[in-house]
C-alpha cells in the first residue's frame, strides 16, 4: 500500500473536527439492514451512543456477507492445538453452516433475543461458533475464561442473569487437564437459578460429559454434538446498533470485576476500521491474536475484527513456551503464513527468558510476518530491542483497554506507518482525543507526566456502559475528570505527539514528595543483561512515605551471585533515574505473579509487602507464585505479619 506523508495527521484531525462525517463514512464498510442517518447521539451526554437509528447483525457482517460476496471458500478460521495436535481450518461456508446450526441449538433451547448466555470454553474453535451463534439471534454473550473458579463464575452469572451456559468437558494445560463440569455444577449451586440449559462440548482428552449431570436438578444438560445434529439453521435477527452484543467482565489487577457492555453497531464499525487502518490486514490475509477468547483481545481480534474484515483468524491452544518449546509461536507463524501477530509483551519476555538468542527461530520461516503488535502490558525497551533485532519486522507497541475494545494509541500502519519510538505506543488513534492532566484536570506540559484522559465522547466501539447501570459507569469512569473518560493510567505526551504510558495511576510511587513511575524504574532494571522481567512497587516507609521495591526474574541459564546482582541493579537505577529514587530493595523471584492475560499483579504484591489484607484476583495465572513471593520477601528481611 502506498501512503502519503501527513496522512495520519489529516485523518486524525478529520476524526476530531467532524466526527459525524468521519464515522458515517467509516460505517459504509459495514452491511446495514437500515443505514444510519446520523453517527453520534448526544441526547444523554455524557452517556453517548453511536448510529442510533441504524440496524444490522454482527454475525451477518462477520460471516454471511463474505459468502454472499463469493469468497465462501476462503479460510475463515484456522485452529491449532499444541496440546492435542489437532489442526485444521474452516472456510467461510463451513463457518456459516456451523454458526447458523448452533444458533438453531440455542433457539431450540429457548434462548431469545436479549437473553444472556455465558460461554465458559477453552481455546477451541467452538468458542468462535458459540459467540457468533449468540450474535446471530441477538442473545448477549458473556465469555468467562475457561477454568475460573466456581465462585468467580457464579459471581458473573449472578450479575448477568443468563438463561444458558455453554461449556466443554475441560481445558488442557501443559501439565494437567482441568475438568470444567464440576466447576460449572458448583457455580450453579451458588447462584439463584436463572440457567435453564447447559450445553457441553465433549473433549475426549478430559473426563466428564453432559450425561454425568443430566439427572441433577432442574437444569437441562445437553451434549453439543447431539444437539447440533438435531438442529436446523437459524436465520439472523435484525438488531438496533445500540443493542448489546456482549458483556465482558474486567478482572485484571483489581479484585472487583465490572461488566463492560459493548454495542453491535459502533463495535462493528470501529473494528472493521481498525483492521484496515491500524493493522493493515484485509480480505484473505491471516491475523493471529495469541490471546484467549476470555479477554478483550480475544473478543476483538481473534473473533470479530478479522472476520468483519474478511480475513483469516487463528485460534491457538498452547503457550509461548513449553508447548513444546520457545519456538511455538514461530511454528504457528510459519505454518499458517501469518501476516500480523498480536500478543502481549509478557509472552515475548517468556520466550526471551527461555531462548535469549532466538535459536528456535532459525528453523521457521517468518518472512511473511509484516508486523508484530503488542499490548496488555508496557513494552519495555529491552524486550523491544531484542525482538526488533531478531524478527526483522516492525515491532509495534499499542495501548488500549477492555473498556475501549480497540486501540487508543497505536502506529497506524494502514494509514501511514510512523517512526517507532521504543517505549511508546506511538500516537493517539483517530477518534480518541487523548490529553494528559494533573490531579485537578489542568493540562500538563509536553514531556511531563500526569493522568491520561480521553475527552468525551469516546469513539465507536468503546464501552456503551456497565451492566450494573448508568450510575456505576459514571462513578467508575466519568466523575474524576468531568468531560473526560479517566483511563486510570499515567504517562505523558512528547513534543511530537507520541504518548508514553508509564503505568496505572495507583502505581506512581511518592518517595519523600518525589513522584516516580514504576515504568521508569522497571525500564532501568531491564537494562541489566541478566534480567528477564522486572516489576517495581511502592511500599510503606516510615521516613519517606514510600520507597521503591524491585522484583526481578532472570533469563534462562543465567548464574549470578544475588548480592552482586542487587548492587548492580541499585547502581543502574541510580544511573538512569538518579539518587532521588532512593532505590535499595531488590528481590529475585522465579516468576512474577501475573494474570492470565499477562498483567503483573503489582497491587497484590504491594499489599503483601505492606502486610495488608489481600484478595488475590481470580485471574492469577499460577496461584503458587504468591507463596513463592511471600517466602522470597521474608528472606529479604521484610517484616511480614505471620498470617500473610
Amino acid at each position: 500500500m502506498v501512503h502519503s506523508p501527513g496522512s495520519y495527521q489529516r485523518t486524525y484531525h478529520a476524526s476530531l473536527e467532524d466526527p459525524e462525517a468521519f464515522w458515517l463514512a467509516a460505517a459504509e464498510a459495514v452491511d446495514w439492514d437500515v443505514c444510519p442517518s446520523r453517527a453520534l447521539d448526544e441526547s444523554r451526554a455524557p452517556l453517548y451512543s453511536w448510529f442510533p437509528d441504524g440496524r444490522l447483525n454482527t454475525c451477518v457482517n462477520a460471516v454471511d456477507r463474505h459468502v454472499a460476496a463469493g469468497r465462501g471458500q476462503q479460510p475463515a478460521v484456522v485452529f491449532d492445538s499444541a496440546m492435542t495436535g489437532v489442526r485444521g481450518r474452516w472456510t467461510y461456508v463451513e463457518l456459516l453452516e456451523r454458526v447458523s446450526r448452533f444458533a438453531g441449538v440455542l433457539r431450540a433451547a429457548g434462548v431469545e433475543r436479549g437473553d444472556r448466555v455465558v460461554i465458559y470454553l477453552p481455546m477451541i474453535p467452538e468458542a468462535i461458533v458459540a459467540m457468533l451463534g449468540c450474535a446471530r439471534i441477538g442473545a448477549v454473550h458473556s465469555v468467562v475464561f475457561g477454568g475460573f473458579a466456581a465462585r468467580e463464575l457464579a459471581a458473573r452469572m449472578e450479575d448477568a442473569r443468563p438463561v444458558a451456559l455453554i461449556t466443554a468437558s475441560g481445558g488442557i494445560e501443559p501439565t494437567r487437564a482441568v475438568e470444567y463440569l464440576p466447576i460449572v455444577a458448583d457455580a450453579l449451586a451458588l447462584t439463584t437459578g436463572t440457567i435453564r440449559t447447559v450445553i457441553v462440548k465433549d473433549r475426549p482428552e478430559v473426563a466428564g460429559s453432559a450425561a454425568d449431570f443430566a439427572a441433577s436438578g432442574d437444569v437441562a444438560w445437553l451434549d453439543w454434538d447431539a444437539a447440533y445434529a438435531d438442529a436446523g439453521p437459524a436465520e439472523p435477527v435484525s438488531l438496533r446498533a445500540t443493542d448489546p452484543l456482549y458483556i465482558l467482565y474486567t478482572s485484571g489487577t483489581t479484585a472487583n470485576p465490572k461488566g463492560i457492555v459493548r454495542d453491535n453497531g459502533g463495535h462493528a464499525v470501529a473494528l472493521a476500521w481498525s483492521m484496515a487502518n491500524i493493522y493493515d490486514v484485509g480480505p484473505g490475509e491471516v491475523m493471529w491474536a495469541a490471546s484467549d477468547v476470555g479477554w478483550v483481545v480475544g473478543h476483538s481480534y481473534i473473533v470479530y475484527a478479522p472476520l468483519l474484515a474478511g480475513a483469516t483468524t487463528v485460534i491457538y491452544e498452547g503457550k509461548p513456551t513449553g508447548t513444546p518449546d520457545a519456538g511455538a509461536f514461530w511454528r504457528v507463524v510459519d505454518e499458517h503464513r501469518v501476516k500480523v501477530l498480536f500478543t502481549a509483551p509478557t509472552a515475548l519476555r517468556a520466550i526471551r527468558r527461555e531462548d535469549p538468542d532466538l535459536s528456535h527461530l532459525a528453523g521457521h520461516d517468518v518472512s511473511g510476518l509484516d508486523a508484530l503488535f503488542l499490548a496488555g502490558e508496557r513494552l519495555d525497551p529491552e524486550t523491544f530491542a531484542w525482538a526488533d533485532a531478531g524478527l526483522h519486522c516492525p515491532i509495534v507497541d499499542h495501548w488500549w483497554q477492555t473498556e475501549t475494545g480497540w486501540a487508543i494509541a497505536a502506529n497506524p500502519r494502514g494509514i501511514e506507518p510512523l517512526p517507532i519510538k521504543p517505549g511508546s505506543p506511538s500516537v493517539p488513534v483517530p477518534g480518541y482525543r487523548v490529553e494528559v492532566v494533573d490531579s485537578k484536570g489542568r493540562p500538563r506540559p509536553a514531556g511531563t507526566e500526569g493522568n491520561i484522559v480521553i475527552r468525551l465522547p469516546l469513539p465507536p466501539g468503546s464501552l456503551s456502559g456497565l451492566w450494573a447501570g448508568d450510575d456505576a459507569y459514571r462513578n467508575a469512569y466519568l466523575t474524576a475528570f468531568p468531560g473526560y473518560y479517566a483511563t486510570g493510567d499515567s504517562g505523558h505526551l512528547d513534543e511530537d505527539g507520541y504518548l508514553s504510558v508509564m503505568g496505572r495511576t495507583d502505581d506512581v510511587i511518592n518517595v519523600a514528595g518525589h513522584r516516580l513511575s514504576t515504568g521508569q524504574l522497571e525500564e532501568a532494571l531491564g537494562h541489566h543483561p541478566a534480567v528477564a522481567e522486572a516489576a517495581v512497587i511502592g511500599v510503606k516507609d516510615a521516613l519517606k512515605g514510600q520507597r521503591a521495591s524491585g522484583f526481578v526474574t532472570l533469563k534462562h541459564g543465567v548464574r549470578i551471585d544475588e548480592t552482586i546482582l542487587r548492587a548492580e541493579l541499585v547502581k543502574l537505577v541510580r544511573d538512569h533515574v538518579g539518587p532521588v529514587a532512593a532505590f535499595k530493595d531488590v528481590v529475585v523471584l522465579q516468576r512474577l505473579p501475573k494474570t492470565r492475560s499477562g498483567k503483573i499483579l503489582r497491587k497484590t504484591m504491594r499489599q503483601i509487602v505492606d502486610g495488608e489484607p489481600v484478595r488475590v484476583p481470580p485471574t492469577i495465572e499460577e496461584p503458587a507464585v504468591i507463596d513463592d513471593l511471600v517466602a522470597a520477601v521474608r528472606r529479604q528481611h521484610h517484616d511480614l505479619p505471620a498470617g500473610v
